[in-house]
Parts: structure tokens; sequence; C-alpha cells
């Protein structure tokens, strides 16, 4: 099972009723049916590839109206040959409609009435229904944190957009494929959202695992900067080595301040060292305390001199 599957699983296995239970009916029947009108009268196909939802959506119709449905399975026609799974209600569609704030004197609605969210309770029921008919997000395992809802239109996108944010989850919207997609690509938001919908476990989990790729990640990144350090030493360790044995070979060296020709000796005898392990070992060696960039300062006497002297050379 997918993450998103285990994420509307736990969303499925909540126990919704009055206004909460109808918000969540609302997003699911605008994401997942369409109105049909025949000799018979006018009937609400349901369709979902997932048990649960066709479940969820069958118990909440049940629950709340007296109205009469028919089910169906069918496979898609497609490679993977997909099963279908549909609910067909064939009496009182439009009172249906018109409770979960779909239907009004205009006619269908681009996206729910206003009084289908108007509390915080309501509007988090209604995301987790359209998380679960619509809903995908990332497994935590990925490092490409992703979460989207296909919406019914661009009006419906921008409303759950605003749903989104309301609870301090700012989503973008795009287009693919002719359809609007609200989507969330922040780790913590993404968190947040599973958080607002009722799934806890799945946040449990992807908390895990977010938090433990951050730890691997700063661990490696430190280990990569103490990498370039240890390497840029090494560097300039190599460079200071050839300066005072350039001026040792040519008899210089002795001309030197007697700190310089310390120092020197310092890194003849300790050539990996870094300037601070030098600092410290002159310290004990000489009972004066030289900082790191007073190190570092003797050093640079040191090349100057050996500039001077190829120069004159050439």
């Amino acid at each position: 099972m997918s993450f998103a599957s285990e994420v509307k699983k736990e969303c499925s296995e909540r126990e919704l009723t009055g206004s909460e239970g109808r918000a969540e009916l609302s997003a699911m029947i605008q994401l997942t049916s369409s109105l049909t009108l025949s000799s018979e009268g006018m009937a609400l196909l349901i369709t979902a590839e997932n048990t649960m939802i066709a479940k969820t959506i069958l118990c909440l119709i049940k629950e709340r109206y007296d109205a009469e449905t028919i089910l169906f399975v069918k496979r898609k026609m497609n490679l993977k040959k997909n099963l279908v799974y549909g609910i067909r209600v064939v009496s009182d569609v439009k009172e249906i409609l018109t409770d979960l704030g779909l239907y009004s004197s205009r006619g269908l609605l681009d996206k729910p009435l206003r009084k289908i969210v108007q509390s915080d309770n309501n509007a988090r029921a209604y995301l987790t229904g359209a998380f679960m008919a619509a809903g995908s997000v990332n497994p935590p395992e990925t490092a490409n944190y992703h979460l989207e809802i296909i919406a019914a239109s661009k009006a419906h996108a921008e409303f759950l957009a605003e749903l989104t944010d309301r609870f301090g989850i700012p989503a973008k919207i795009t287009e693919r494929r002719g359809k609007q997609v609200v989507y969330v690509k922040a780790a913590e938001k993404i968190a947040d959202f599973l958080r607002i919908i009722g799934a806890y476990d799945a946040l449990m989990r992807f908390e895990d695992e977010r938090i433990t790729r951050d730890f691997n990640n700063a661990v490696r990144r430190l280990a990569n900067v103490d990498l370039a350090n240890e390497m840029k030493t090494q560097a300039a360790a190599k460079n200071q080595m050839d300066d005072i044995l350039y001026l040792e070979e040519s008899g210089k060296l002795q001309k030197l301040d007697q700190k310089l020709q310390d120092v020197a000796q310092l890194r003849k005898q300790f050539p990996e060292w870094s300037l601070k392990e030098l600092a410290d070992e002159y310290a004990k060696r000489t009972g004066t305390v030289v900082s790191k960039s007073g190190m570092k300062h003797r050093f640079v006497r040191i090349h100057e001199a050996a500039e001077k002297g190829r120069k004159n050379e050439k």
C-alpha cells in the first residue's frame, strides 16, 4: 500500500457525523461524481478506484439521507484494467446536492457554499474529503516532498487554497493536462496538512523519516565541511613547507626574525598540523601565547620573504 493510500485509509476510519460529515461528503461528491439526466429523472453517478473511498461515500450518504442507491463494479478499459467502484444515486438528488451546498437556484455550483466550511472543524473535514477523493502525497522516504489535490475547477482550486491558507498552509495552483491542481511542497506544511486532516499515524511516520533524513544530511554536510577544511589545511601546510625549504636551502632562513625561525622549525617537525595545533605547541615550548591568526601572520611573513628571494633570483 502506498503512503497516500495509508493516509486515506486512516482518514476513512474516522467517524464523522453532523455538519462535519456533510462537509467531508460535499468535497467527495464534488470530486468523484457527475450528474446525469434521463427520462427517469436526475441521477448522481459516483465513481472511485478505491474501495475505501466508495465505502466512505456510501456510508455518509446512507447516514444522512434516505436515498435510493445502486452499487456497481466495472473494469476500466486501459492497460492496467483497474476496477472502478460506483454508486448511482437515483432519488432525492437535488435535495442532497442542495444540502451539500453544491446546488442552488442558479444550478450546480463550481464550489460549495461558505456555510459548508463555516467552522474550522468543518473546514478540516472538507479538506479531508477532498484529499481522500482526489489527493496524493509522496512517500516520506523520497526527498521530493509533494502533496496535491486535483480540483474540480479553477474556482474550486482557489476555494481549496483559501481553506489550506486558513490553517497556515500556503498552497499553489497549477494546471496539468487540463486539470487544476492545488499543491504543497514544503515538508513542514505537508506535515501540518496531515495533522489537520487527522492522519496522525501517517504524520508520525512522515516526521520520523523527515527528521532522520535532515539529521543525516546535516551530518553529511558537516563531514564535507570537515573534509574541505582538512584539504585546505593540508594545501596551506604544503605551501608553507615549500617556502621554508626554499629559504633554508638558499641560506635566507637564518636571517629571519627568531620568532619566524621558531615557527618554521615547528612546521618542519609537524607538517600536517593545523595552525591551532602549531599555536598550542608554540605556547608550550616558549611560554608565549600566540593566536591562530598570529600564527597565520608569521607564515605570511615567511611567504613574503620566500617570494622576495625568488623574485630577486629571477
